[in-house]
């Protein structure tokens, strides 16, 4: 578990850059790699919060944002809504693609709120080939992209759980590793405890693997528990993100055959928070029409669901701003 904080993340050298695409296709050789960048061994803090403590009801959306884009108009998409804490997944920081911004600081700006970030990748390349058309320059400034967690209080602590440290999308010997889009990383998790009325809430911003099957993420989300529990052995979780139920299944993409669900019940957490429906559709990025999937979910342990739902990711000027659907719930800690 990673509880270094810091306010910048340290850019990766060209000599580490050298190392990272000389380094043979290994695990072990990934472990190391992945070690000895600190930007990826830390959780960075910023923004400024406007409240001290959250009240005993309280709204929380989990969104993958698909890059972030368009980090102003998805915050001006989540109004409706007036979310106390956002769970995001898939937000670049310093990638040519979304014209090298940092799109959580700007997200967070907008919405007025504190923000962790974590990285997830470091990626040397620019993405894929729809992404190609949206790089502002040839190269990456920092290459970090990773999930957030945006609050509207201060955060008392926070972690960051590696789920994935083998090098899935790097190893040779994982099956998954791309020679297009070369990285460094894997899939996590972000902790944070954050002051309530009530006590400490403990919430969670996740993303599991897509190129797997429901065994992979069984063993990546037992891990994730087993972390919480370590970090908040007690009190109530909240945890939100894009789960990849499902998406190794086609052509159904059934995501009733995980077996994920049953764990976390069998753990004292309930699925209640999130409401019925998919929660893909085709975007500027990913134009799939006929790819329909529930991806996103919200789980809740020690708290009660007051009102759940589904925010279709299409603005009201007809803009795809993701490939998600964001998934948002209401909660009571009484």
């Amino acid at each position: 578990m990673i509880t270094k904080v810091r306010t910048v993340l340290d850019p990766v050298s060209d000599a580490q850059r050298e190392h990272i695409l000389s380094a043979p296709r290994t695990s072990d050789a990934h472990r190391q790699l992945l070690n000895n960048l600190p930007a990826m061994n830390a959780v960075q803090w910023g923004g400024r919060a406007q409240r001290a403590k959250l009240p005993d009801e309280l709204t929380v959306a989990a969104w993958n944002v698909e890059r972030c884009l368009f980090p102003d108009a998805c915050a001006e998409h989540l109004e409706p809504i007036k979310p106390d804490i956002i769970l995001l997944s898939e937000v670049d920081h310093g990638m040519a693609r979304t014209g090298q911004r940092h799109t959580t600081e700007n997200f967070a700006e907008a919405m007025s709120m504190a923000y962790a970030f974590g990285v997830e990748f470091h990626e040397l390349g620019l993405g894929g080939p729809t992404e190609l058309t949206m790089c502002t320059d040839d190269f990456n400034t920092l290459g970090w992209h990773g999930n957030a967690i945006l609050s509207a209080v201060p955060f008392d602590r926070t972690a960051m759980v590696r789920l994935d440290d083998h090098g899935h999308w790097f190893a040779g010997d994982s099956g998954a590793s791309d020679p297009e889009q070369p990285r460094v990383g894997g899939r996590m998790a972000l902790l944070a405890e954050l002051p309530t009325e009530m006590g400490s809430l403990t919430v969670v911003s996740t993303h599991l693997e897509s190129n797997a099957d429901a065994a992979h993420r069984h063993i990546q989300f037992e891990i994730l528990l087993d972390a919480i529990d370590a970090f908040a052995p007690s009190g109530p979780v909240l945890i939100g993100g894009d789960l990849n139920t499902g998406n190794h299944m086609p052509p159904d993409f059934d995501w009733q055959k995980e077996t994920l669900f049953s764990l976390a019940e069998n753990r004292g957490y309930s699925w209640e928070f999130t409401a019925d429906g998919m929660t893909t559709r085709p975007s500027l990025i990913t134009p799939h029409p006929d790819r329909q999937m529930k991806l996103d979910w919200i789980a809740g342990r020690g708290l009660d669901c007051m009102d759940c739902g589904v925010r279709t990711s299409v603005s009201e000027a007809g803009q795809p701003l993701s490939d998600h659907d964001l998934v948002w719930a209401t909660v009571s800690l009484d």
